[in-house]
């Protein structure tokens, strides 16, 4: 069974920073597709960036400019620098396959932006 941990989370204040990091037991990580996904309280799950293989990006709107997503396939880990941080960024953030997978979802990490 695929093991998926997410970390980095915490509590930030309005235009800080974090970077997650999601560790994935996938022996053929470095083949798939992956993304960031978050939920707030209350709100679905929503995309928020996606990386192919050989590391190509999207990011969703509300994360262009602000989000890098980057992967190292010989770490099989997958992060997300966040900038510029905005109250509204408050949610559990997930790592997963993109599209996601349903034996893929972790504990998530929580981020909260608060002054």
């Amino acid at each position: 069974q695929v093991q998926v941990v997410e970390s980095g989370g915490g509590l930030v204040q309005p235009g800080g920073s974090l970077r997650l990091s999601c560790v994935v037991s996938e022996i053929f990580f470095r083949l798939y597709d992956m993304g960031w996904y978050r939920q707030a309280a209350g709100k679905q799950r929503e995309l928020v960036a996606s990386i192919t293989g050989s590391g190509t990006t999207t990011y969703e709107d509300f994360a262009k400019g602000r989000f890098t997503i980057s992967r190292d396939n010989a770490k099989n880990t997958v992060y997300l620098q966040m900038n510029s941080l905005k109250p509204e960024d408050t949610a559990a953030y997930y790592c997963n396959q993109y599209p996601w997978s349903t034996g893929y979802w972790g504990q998530g990490t929580q981020v909260t932006v608060s002054s």
